[in-house]
């Protein structure tokens, strides 16, 4: 990559995060544009959640709880033990320290400020040089249906654990819904090199993005090839509820599977060494190359794979 590259991620939360890490070191850290999920987003105890955008921004601020992989590093939880003693909701944990951006987030919205504005203060409040947008301004949360009937996705996702059965996946208001301002601007470049969607789970945290309209006519526009990376290794995934949704959907747990649901939109698919075999079968471009993640090294060595790859696809 040359040293003015652009390249744009998309990301959910903790995985994606982890390779928008790694990109953020290996390009110039202002070539890079993350757009992240909001379908998390949702108001808990009166204020505005986002989840993966925070995460995306705790991350590459370099303040994000690695434990965990969520949240801030040295948190404390003195409201949530408040909270507990006065008999409130506590299965959604909010820490001291990330309490202050949802209430400064929902201060602002309530000022008038749009989500990519109040995203951008906390950006530069955080000290981070990339590009952090919202996929859209306006709510477009994601119900997952299941077995038990329709459940808002942090009530099936934190409050449930994942347990009920998945039958599908409504992203609720995406027919109302624009690309927040910058997300076209940023795939509309004649000097984009890459459009790299992260190992994020495709359901719940890349096809909200790809729900908004004019989304997938801007990537199969854009002046770079769009490539994936998959979350699922050797037939299980990396991190969360990816493998067990795939099943109940009737999918194969396998990087195949993935790639196909991406269908025609990626010019390129990036598979571990585990997954070799299967990449000889697809019909897109792959690269066979480590994909897990265990520290920054792997972050970066990833990125830098992906980014040589995307130059040879050009």
């Amino acid at each position: 990559m040359s040293g003015g590259a652009r390249v744009v991620a998309l990301s959910g939360g903790i995985g994606g995060a982890k390779l928008a890490l790694g990109l953020y070191r290996a390009l110039p850290p202002d070539a890079l544009t993350v757009v992240c999920n909001t379908g998390d987003d949702f108001v808990h105890l009166g204020l505005h959640v986002s989840p993966d955008v925070d995460t995306v921004l705790y991350t590459l601020a370099a303040i994000a709880n690695r434990a965990q992989g969520w949240g801030r590093e040295g948190e404390t939880w003195s409201f949530m033990q408040a909270l507990e003693r006065l008999g409130g909701e506590t299965w959604f944990r909010l820490g001291d320290g990330d309490l202050a951006v949802h209430v400064e987030r929902t201060r602002r919205l309530a000022a008038g400020e749009s989500l990519s504005a109040v995203t951008e203060t906390l950006r530069r409040a955080l000290g981070v040089r990339a590009t952090v947008l919202p996929m859209c301004d306006t709510p477009l949360p994601t119900i997952v249906h299941t077995a038990d009937g329709r459940l808002p996705f942090q009530e099936y996702f934190v409050k449930l654990r994942c347990t009920p059965a998945v039958t599908g996946f409504e992203y609720r208001g995406a027919a109302d819904a624009v690309p927040a301002p910058g997300v076209t601007h940023a795939l509309v470049d004649a000097g984009l090199e890459a459009v790299v969607i992260c190992p994020s789970n495709p359901f719940i945290s890349v096809d909200p993005i790809l729900a908004v309209p004019g989304m997938r006519n801007a990537l199969a526009a854009c002046a770079g090839p769009v490539i994936a990376v998959s979350p699922v290794i050797g037939g299980r995934a990396v991190k969360g509820p990816t493998g067990k949704m795939m099943g109940e959907l009737g999918l194969e747990v396998s990087a195949a599977a993935v790639a196909t649901h991406y269908g025609d939109l990626l010019d390129g698919f990036v598979v571990d060494p585990a997954d070799a075999a299967l990449a000889d079968a697809l019909d897109v471009p792959c690269l066979v190359t480590p994909t897990l993640m265990r520290d920054d090294a792997d972050k970066v060595a990833l990125a830098e794979a992906v980014l040589a790859f995307a130059r040879g696809l050009d």
